[in-house]
């Protein structure tokens, strides 16, 4: 059912390469720890499925230019940028093995608007040509909100977002960052819990910050 419901709204062609990327990270995962999923069914619920649940918020719809911090095996990056074409995305981590399996597998895929980066987030985004130069910045399952406050709003233009998809605990998280938050100039702009429909619930929310100085 779940493919089904993707293929009605991102199309078969597309749904097709997030599958294909699906079966390449099954595959390879089994000499390279890529993903704690195993099961593909279960890894298309909460890889492809959970990655999408931002692609129908204004914030995102409106943005050219967007930073994935901490992508791991390309997750949301990956799904989000077959969606979206017309994006630009850039995807940073700090494990080069990874991110050389990301630029194999986008390769095969002719997956054209990434650029992988080979960074710690925390040091790059002090560097003058990725400092506030994103519309958006995104993080799923990396760290607590605290520290990706610290590490993702500097890459946020002014009047941009950093957007995190975050768990249940995610109010207490939100109370431990409030400083952080604001000390980047930031300013908590909503919660957003969206499922992808009635059968397909992500389990995460996603918490949006504004870039607002």
């Amino acid at each position: 059912m779940t493919t089904e419901l993707l293929i009605k709204k991102y199309g078969s062609d597309k749904v097709k390469d997030m599958l294909s990327y699906i079966d390449m990270i099954l595959d390879r995962n089994k000499y390279i720890n890529l993903t704690a999923v195993r099961n593909k069914e279960d890894a298309i619920e909460k890889h492809i499925v959970d990655s999408l649940i931002i692609t129908d918020i204004p914030e995102y719809i409106s943005s050219d230019n967007i930073i994935d911090v901490g992508t791991g095996a390309g997750f949301p990056g990956i799904p989000l940028a077959i969606a979206s074409p017309e994006k630009n995305f850039v995807l940073l981590d700090s494990t080069l093995k990874r991110l050389k399996v990301i630029e194999e597998f986008a390769e095969e895929l002719d997956i054209q608007n990434i650029r992988t980066v080979h960074a710690r987030a925390e040091e790059i985004g002090r560097k003058e040509e990725y400092r506030e130069q994103f519309d958006i910045c995104i993080s799923r399952a990396v760290a607590n909100l605290k520290k990706l406050s610290d590490w993702c709003l500097p890459f946020v233009k002014i009047g941009g977002s950093f957007i995190a998809y975050k768990g249940d605990n995610y109010i207490e998280e939100i109370e431990e960052a409030k400083k952080n938050i604001r000390m980047h100039g930031g300013k908590i702009e909503k919660i957003v819990r969206l499922p992808y429909n009635e059968n397909s619930i992500s389990g995460h929310v996603l918490v949006i910050i504004k870039k607002i100085k």
